[in-house]
């Protein structure tokens, strides 16, 4: 009896676990393939909303934790988080050889697989390389994809810029996105139960989804992460001038982390909005039965740009977060200008219906697509440098 294909797959937050879940599925349905699941960095903090819980609650055996966050949310506490990564996904990697590794997007934790991996000559599947957008990430995507084997990317701009780079163009599969999976599932059932808000428990007045709604999900800008409390500010006086019912999450764990929650605590205290709920996380599907129901999403989230395109969900993009990354019709982008962010929402709010779905970062596929290349039966190693001439 032949061998089990063993595939790991390095999951580092909420986000990265919505970019992967419909490849961990088509996994676990095949006998042919071990998959050690390793959960890290702020998936597995309460502060975060332990995501982690999420993953186990729908079926999927969490093998390994890596505990590697250190406190601060600044630029030199991200750079020794990922120096921790290293060390004890090297230790995990070296403990339970797999076949290949999964590494997702461009979070900045990502980079910590990819160098414990590649130096243990364990070939790095990477999904979502090849995207442009601003900040740190795109720095972090295009070095994650030099140090891969196999490349999952979204769609063929995302191809062209890879094989540019110089990988193996018989190595570059254009999968689509596997989030976009998961919202063309909730596509077929947008009911969400009122039930949602005990258990999500966040805290504030419950919006009613029935009626209009926004949801905002602002994270902090690595290269401005000076300017996140101020940023934040301006977004907050603008929703707090709309007075629109809102769900508000808080932001992820990137340097200006701890500005951006400031600002939100500071605009709690001081004006005791009776018009917000305040949420960490939900599982992915819901969450984007969420979007489905709101008249649109304001932040900087790359989910109103990925997953809103494909649900036709207005979106208001604030910054440069997401600069270069390909845009449908949902998106307005501005500034961080209260002005001009009412302007937008109020533009969105003119439409009675949702935008036409986008195919840009895929057709619901990708994770059957995924899964079956990972499965065949010899995966490529990287060729070094000479030998490629």
């Amino acid at each position: 009896m032949a061998e089990k294909k063993k595939i790991a797959v390095v999951i580092t937050s909420r986000a990265s676990y919505a970019r992967v879940k419909s490849v961990l599925r088509c996994l676990q349905k095949k006998d042919e393939v071990e998959l050690i699941v390793i959960g890290a960095a702020s998936l597995l903090l309460e502060k975060y909303g332990e995501a982690v819980r999420i993953i186990e609650d729908e079926g999927i055996p969490v093998k390994e934790k890596v505990y590697m966050v250190l406190e601060g949310e600044n630029p030199t506490t991200m750079v020794k988080t990922v120096g921790i990564g290293i060390i004890e996904l090297a230790t995990i990697f070296d403990n339970q050889r797999p076949d290949v590794a999964i590494t997702i997007a461009d979070r900045f934790e990502t980079m910590a697989t990819a160098i414990a991996a590649s130096y243990l000559n364990i070939p790095v599947a990477h999904i979502q390389g090849g995207e442009i957008t601003g900040s740190i990430d795109e720095r972090v995507r295009h070095a994650v994809t030099k140090l891969s084997s196999l490349h999952f990317v979204a769609n063929e701009h995302a191809a062209r810029r890879v094989k540019m780079m110089g990988e193996d163009p018989q190595f570059v599969f254009t999968t689509g996105c596997p989030s976009i999976d998961l919202a063309n599932e909730v596509m077929k059932n947008t009911s969400l139960n009122i039930e949602f808000y005990s258990k999500y428990r966040g805290v504030g007045t419950p919006v009613d989804i029935n009626k209009d709604f926004i949801v905002v999900i602002q994270h902090p800008d690595t290269t401005e992460y000076d300017s996140a409390f101020e940023q934040m500010k301006e977004t907050l006086e603008a929703i707090h001038e709309l007075r629109i019912p809102t769900i508000l999450f808080w932001p992820n764990m990137d340097a200006g982390s701890d500005k951006v929650s400031k600002a939100i605590r500071v605009f709690r205290e001081s004006y005791t909005p009776d018009f917000i709920y305040f949420l960490k996380n939900m599982d992915p599907e819901n969450f984007l039965r969420l979007l489905i129901h709101s008249k649109c999403i304001v932040g900087n989230s790359s989910v109103g740009i990925r997953e809103c395109s494909f649900l036709g969900v207005p979106a208001v993009n604030i910054g440069l977060r997401q600069n270069g990354r390909e845009r449908a019709r949902n998106v307005i982008d501005v500034n961080y200008n209260k002005q001009e962010i009412i302007k937008a929402v109020e533009t969105h709010f003119k439409n009675t219906s949702k935008y036409e779905s986008s195919h840009l970062y895929g057709d619901g596929k990708a994770g059957e697509r995924i899964a079956a290349i990972l499965t065949k039966e010899n995966l490529p190693v990287k060729k070094t440098f000479m030998e490629n001439f």
